[in-house]
């Protein structure tokens, strides 16, 4: 059921939602990623892990649109734990040689040029801007190359197949990745050029 206009900021509000319970979960399975793969080197188990984060992705989104469970705070850790899923996996990965390190790279640098459009959206008053979906398109393939690119790297068997697959998905994902990147730096670009005129019109008026 869809709550009413008087439940939506209550609503928007909650903590303890079904979605959010889990998104906290896929962010416990950050640290136990890491550990099964770098410290345990137990890939089978890291592979589950990760197939488990990305199969996941959208479930919490789809729970909070059905049930009616919707929140700030939700709208925060679904992105939040898509990119620590793919950073903590990017590096893990290139510590132990299943990518190169130019792919790492590629996809750090487009976070960093993300990452400086939030204190520049602050400073006017808003918080991180909605995802776009192609942005979104892109999150879904490279949580779906990362285990395919494990199971790659831990088994000789399904690497021939294994491989090829993963890496499709990867590229795609990558390049989907920074479309998405410059889309929503040019959203922020609109939005603080407005807030610009805003304030200036806002001086202009006389008291």
């Amino acid at each position: 059921m869809e709550p009413t206009r008087a439940d939506a900021p209550t609503a928007a509000g909650r903590i303890l939602t079904v979605p959010n319970l889990i998104s906290f979960a896929r962010l416990a399975g950050v640290p136990l990623f890491l550990y099964l793969f770098l410290v345990a080197h137990r890939d089978v188990a890291a592979v589950v892990v990760l197939a488990l984060g990305g199969t996941t992705d959208w479930v919490d989104g789809y729970l909070a649109r059905r049930l009616g469970q919707v929140s700030r705070l939700g709208e925060l850790l679904d992105p939040l734990a898509d990119r620590l899923y793919i950073l903590a996996t990017l590096l893990a990965f290139t510590v132990r040689g299943v990518v190169p390190w130019p792919f790492t790279a590629a996809l750090l640098l487009r976070e960093l040029m993300v990452g400086v459009t939030i204190p520049a959206l602050r400073r006017y008053g808003y918080g991180p801007l909605p995802v776009h979906y192609v942005g979104k398109t892109a999150t879904f393939l490279l949580l779906a190359a990362f285990p395919v690119l494990l199971l790659a790297h831990a088994s000789a068997g399904a690497r021939p197949l294994a491989g090829p697959i993963g890496w499709g998905l990867a590229w795609w994902g990558i390049v989907l990745y920074w479309v998405a990147g410059g889309l929503y730096v040019a959203q922020c670009v609109v939005v603080i050029r407005a807030a610009r005129r805003q304030r200036r019109s806002d001086r202009a008026v006389p008291a």
